[in-house]
């Protein structure tokens, strides 16, 4: 018998839009706290001693969070290599607005404190904010227009074409989105501040991220009702082959009002994700205020968490909808590798991911304490 025989083609393929969601959700909960961190950091940080602690609450774990990053465009481009080829050519400028970001911010942590100016400091410190804020807010926008379709087509012959722009992206429904994502990792960055500082760092911490949690609701309930009632979805119309080829164009889909709708009808569970999503962030509100830092840290990553699942379990199965034809929209059924790949893929994951989590675990375990100003002048083991 051959191996990847005991798992069904169209099971590995479910799979691996769950695994796809997870490595999305550890990417957004894990380097989420420290892209909020670096927004934070001009702001809350009132002197050159309270940015270098700020920095520090992040610096030992803010490399090894990235690997959610890697592993999420790894994954991407094995087991979705039609949605690998549409998003990372499709969405160029925008990725490379990204890249530019993710490249700000370790030249920002490493640079900063190399001269004593405070000038140069005051620059790395924006280039940090600037090196944060522009991926929270660009991968916000990108699921933004995820959710409206993407402009683009097929040839019989599969090849890509892209008919988007780059200032096409920032439409009012992905800039809410956008929005969404830079206040929910604000949010998640207080939490952690509340975690790892203390006195006045801490305080402006509590307030920062209270009131990005009850906006970051707020924002959420709003994109879901203009979702509801103004943005039309994607639905398929034919019968569907989830053990097909992986063709997009063996299938018939169309545009249809409140369709992203349609599985919270169909398979009431659903509602445990934007509920989630609600609730994770008012509950970290009032956590936060109550100053239960650790509780506060979970229920903000299960609002992040049910904020992404949301968006997954509106459009399954879609992946990656054209708003050019919708016949040519990427799903679960008819993008994926082949059965071979995915269950060999699946082994790997089967091993190393529990490595991963448990380094990951191990990590924080050694690294885990608060951060102060004490230490940071002794220079007790503190990198920045």
């Amino acid at each position: 018998m051959i191996l990847h025989t005991l798992l069904n083609y169209d099971t590995l393929r479910v799979i691996w839009w769950v695994l796809l969601g997870v490595l999305l959700i550890g990417f957004a909960v894990m380097d989420g706290f420290d892209l909020g961190t670096g927004m934070l950091l001009p702001f809350l940080g009132k002197n050159d001693l309270e940015r270098r602690v700020i920095i520090n609450a992040v610096g030992p774990t803010w490399e090894g969070n990235q690997v959610w990053l890697v592993l999420g465009g790894g994954a991407i481009f094995a087991a979705w290599p039609q949605l690998y080829a549409v998003s990372f050519s499709g969405f160029y400028l925008a990725m490379f607005v990204i890249l530019i970001g993710l490249i700000l911010r370790p030249v920002a942590f490493k640079y900063r404190s190399k001269n004593e100016s405070p000038a140069w400091r005051s620059r790395w410190d924006w280039a940090l904010f600037a090196g944060s804020f522009i991926p929270a807010l660009i991968c916000g926008v990108a699921m933004g227009n995820v959710l409206q379709g993407v402009p683009f087509r097929l040839t019989p012959e599969l090849y890509i074409h892209y008919d988007g722009s780059f200032f096409g992206l920032l439409n009012p429904f992905a800039i809410l989105a956008g929005l969404i994502s830079v206040t929910m990792l604000l949010m998640h960055g207080a939490a952690w501040l509340c975690i790892k500082t203390e006195g006045a760092i801490a305080a402006r911490a509590r307030t920062v991220g209270s009131i990005s949690a009850v906006v970051t609701a707020v924002l959420f309930v709003l994109a879901g009702i203009v979702l509801w009632k103004f943005v039309d979805g994607y639905s398929i119309t034919s019968v569907l082959n989830t053990t097909g080829p992986s063709n997009p164009l063996f299938k018939t889909a169309a545009h249809a009002p409140g369709a992203w709708m349609q599985n919270y009808q169909q398979h009431p569970w659903t509602m445990a994700a934007p509920i989630l999503g609600v609730l994770g962030c008012l509950l970290a509100a009032v956590l936060i205020r109550a100053r239960k830092d650790g509780l506060a840290m979970i229920t903000s990553g299960l609002g992040i968490a049910g904020i992404i699942l949301t968006v997954g379990a509106s459009m399954f199965p879609m992946i990656l909808p054209s708003s050019v034809d919708p016949r040519f929209s990427l799903t679960v059924w008819d993008s994926s590798s082949s059965h071979m790949t995915l269950f060999i893929m699946l082994v790997c994951t089967l091993i190393f991911m529990p490595l991963i989590l448990a380094y990951t675990s191990w990590v924080y375990s050694v690294l885990w304490g608060k951060v102060n100003a004490k230490d940071i002048n002794d220079g007790n083991g503190h990198a920045y």
